[in-house]
């Protein structure tokens, strides 16, 4: 009976969290958005300017479109504005629904070790907050995993499809680590001393030595295989997911904020031969010099904050980005891993930085085009340019500014639906003060 009940209540919260919008269809003809202000993010805005794409692709944009494809559906834009759609990097956006509900957590797997976990396959999705977060521009998720040591490979989503297979964009986008801790942990909870933390630092790298070393084995064997035509290899999957890496396709996403551990990852992944962003890079700014130098990303997380450290200023979480751009780093800003539904924020995070010096234009370019760069998919989205996909939205203003509202957004040439939960409770308890005579 027991059994029953809770095999029940696992079916109800299942379809309650089951978003009911209808995935749109793909493009089937021609769209002119026209007399927009259009904002490429990669160029200057163009006034009254018009954006034509087809098949899920823009195919022209300037101040005029002419020689336009037989049956061009025409959509005048007067006093509204044309942006890239943003972008959520490092996030957990269709991995997790409800925190507090185990079954709806789906990105972390057991054991310490495991780079064969593919964020794409785990991905919902029908997750409410999947709807919540586009309607406020955000597009694409950028989806990863995390827990242990080497938690898998992350992939880029596109917020709109039926299954995690028609919402991938790019696949694997990269391997994430966790770089372990540089010195003595002090919480409520737990207390690790100096001389333990080392001891766990140092079998912890020595283990992520061998792992690495075991990879590079398997390619050899498996190039020699492949050359031989003749040798069977017995495939691994978990060697197989780091080949990539390998082979310099894509980066390492190392997780680590603070100076000691952004240095000793640094010194890793050249030692490695390995291409690696930092995730997190609370204190990149810090280290500014060496991650230029050796031309290394920062997704910087979570912006509005408090300072991590007592003799810190208030607005040292603030002024990161700007210090970053102001060294020459290759940075973008994002929510973080901490939970998937804020990152409909993702907007007012870039703007929080750019009330503390970080230029406006920056700002938007932190969230679009420069995550887009950081991520590999800077020639697909990021910036509204000809030959890239028309994932976009519509606005009645600047989409860094929190009044702002998206009156439409396309991913793909897709027309997507823009009801969202948040919307449905809003008119329902409209409703309810209307019927009650408090609103007319």
């Amino acid at each position: 009976m027991r059994r029953t009940i809770t095999t029940l209540l696992l079916a109800v919260i299942t379809v309650s969290i089951a978003s009911d919008q209808v995935p749109a269809p793909p493009q089937t003809h021609p769209i002119l958005l026209m007399n927009a202000t259009i904002h490429p993010v990669s160029a200057d805005e163009i006034q009254r300017g018009a954006i034509l794409f087809e098949k899920g692709i823009i195919t022209a944009i300037g101040r005029r479109v002419t020689n336009l494809p037989d049956n061009t559906e025409t959509i005048d834009l007067l006093g509204k504005h044309v942006y890239p759609g943003m972008i959520a990097a490092a996030s957990v956006i269709g991995l997790t629904e409800i925190g507090a509900v185990a079954v709806t957590r789906d990105f972390s797997e057991r054991g310490e070790v495991n780079p064969n976990v593919r964020a794409e396959v785990a991905y919902h999705p029908d997750s409410e907050i999947i709807p919540v977060t586009r309607s406020n521009g955000v597009l694409l998720a950028h989806s990863c995993p995390t827990g242990g040591l080497i938690s898998g490979t992350s992939a880029v989503m596109m917020l709109d499809g039926w299954t995690w297979e028609t919402s991938t964009l790019k696949a694997p986008a990269g391997l994430h680590i966790n770089w372990p801790n540089m010195g003595a942990v002090r919480s409520r909870y737990f207390r690790i001393t100096e001389e333990e933390a080392s001891k766990r630092r140092e079998e912890t790298l020595k283990k992520l030595d061998t792992i690495f070393e075991e990879a590079r084995r398997y390619l050899v064997a498996k190039e020699a295989a492949d050359q031989s035509g003749k040798i069977e290899l017995e495939t691994d999957l978990r060697w197989e997911a780091m080949l990539p890496v390998l082979r310099r396709e894509v980066p390492v996403f190392m997780h680590a904020s603070e100076v000691r551990q952004i240095e000793s990852a640094v010194e890793w992944a050249n030692r490695q031969n390995v291409k690696m962003v930092i995730v997190g890079g609370y204190d990149a700014w810090r280290v500014a010099d060496l991650l230029k130098k050796y031309e290394i990303p920062v997704i910087y997380e979570t912006v509005n904050s408090l300072p991590r450290r007592r003799w810190e200023d208030f607005d040292t979480p603030f002024t990161g980005p700007v210090k970053l751009y102001e060294a020459g780093v290759k940075y973008c800003i994002s929510m973080g891993t901490g939970g998937a539904s804020n990152h409909r924020n993702t907007p007012y995070e870039a703007s929080k930085a750019a009330s503390y010096g970080l230029p406006k234009d920056e700002a938007l370019k932190s969230v679009t085009l420069y995550a887009a760069e950081v991520l590999g998919i800077a020639d697909k989205a990021g910036s509204l340019e000809k030959g890239k996909d028309a994932t976009l939205m519509i606005t009645d203003g600047d989409p860094l500014e929190i009044t702002t509202q998206v009156a439409q957004v396309y991913i793909q040439g897709k027309k997507i639906d823009m009801s969202d939960r948040h919307k449905i409770l809003y008119d329902k308890y409209k409703e309810k003060y209307r019927q009650l005579g408090k609103i007319k």
